[in-house]
């Protein structure tokens, strides 16, 4: 026999907001076993009354309103880290409410789920230099998390052309810098071979799998963002910046994944789409 576990991630752009316009209806249909929250932007005690009943972990921004992370099971959390940088340190490097990691035991085994939230960033500006702290961290600490692992998140960077509609205009832009781009060359590039990025760089690949692009093949998107400005949600011009990355073992064990577009604007209850995908697990 084998059983499903359901993982679903979306920034919320705030829990609170989100819970008022329409999260719990999408969650009592959706069937989820593990959800993974970024930009939560509340307390501890805000998160708990908004999701009544789930076991959750999570770590809060240092500054009141901003970013936040958190992973809300069905089962308690025994286990769980927010030390994305370790003993290696990273100058003054801010990752708090960006990175949170549980292990859950399902069928037997123990997988590793992280919710991640990268920095915006801003090229050319300090806010750039921050972002790539995280992602040198990020790459650092992937090897580490186990051969059952999945990254889940808004990672802020899409990775290739067919993850941005516009991407002939934002090529200058964080978000689709080509040193942006290059760190999700190395992370899924064939593990321990040379990997050359979009920015020429050269590097050593981790090996793991961008559970999306697998599963919906070359194609635009499916997008997971969109932009307030004009009518961006309506056209679907939109950026793929939310992930499940896998490592080999875990993305082998996916039956299922898809992004849950909201039919309308004005249905949506955040500006991301959640990203859910199914792995399937023996009991044991």
């Amino acid at each position: 026999m084998t059983r499903t576990l359901r993982i679903a991630s979306v920034n919320v752009n705030g829990i609170r907001a989100a819970a008022r316009k329409g999260m719990h209806p999408w969650l009592e249909q959706a069937g989820v076993d593990i959800l993974t929250l970024q930009e939560v932007r509340a307390q501890a005690s805000d998160l708990a009354a908004a999701l009544p009943g789930w076991h959750i972990v999570g770590d809060e921004a240092l500054a009141k309103g901003r970013a936040g992370v958190a992973i809300a099971a069905r089962e308690p959390l025994d286990i769980w880290r927010i030390d994305l940088v370790g003993s290696e340190g990273a100058g003054e490097l801010d990752t708090r409410g960006r990175w949170v990691e549980a292990d859950i035991a399902v069928g037997g085994e123990t997988v590793t789920v992280v919710s991640a939230y990268v920095f915006t960033g801003e090229a050319d500006t300090e806010k750039q230099v921050a972002k790539y702290a995280f992602l040198d961290a990020m790459e650092r600490r992937m090897p580490r998390l186990g051969d059952l692992a999945v990254i889940t998140g808004d990672l802020n960077v899409g990775h290739r052309e067919l993850d941005i509609r516009n991407w002939r205009g934002n090529v200058k832009k964080a978000g689709f810098l080509p040193r942006e781009r290059a760190y999700f060359d190395r992370f899924t590039g064939a593990e321990g071979e040379d990997v050359v990025g979009a920015d020429g760089s050269s590097g050593p690949g981790l090996g793991w799998v961008d559970v999306g692009r697998r599963w919906a093949g070359e194609v635009d998107g499916p997008y997971t963002w969109w932009s307030s400005r004009g009518k961006a949600f309506d056209t679907d011009t939109g950026w793929r910046i939310d992930y499940h990355l896998a490592t080999p073992r875990l993305a082998e064990r996916v039956t299922d994944y898809r992004v849950v577009r909201a039919p309308s604007w004005d249905t949506r209850w955040s500006d991301h789409a959640p990203v859910v995908a199914d792995y399937a697990f023996g009991e044991g």
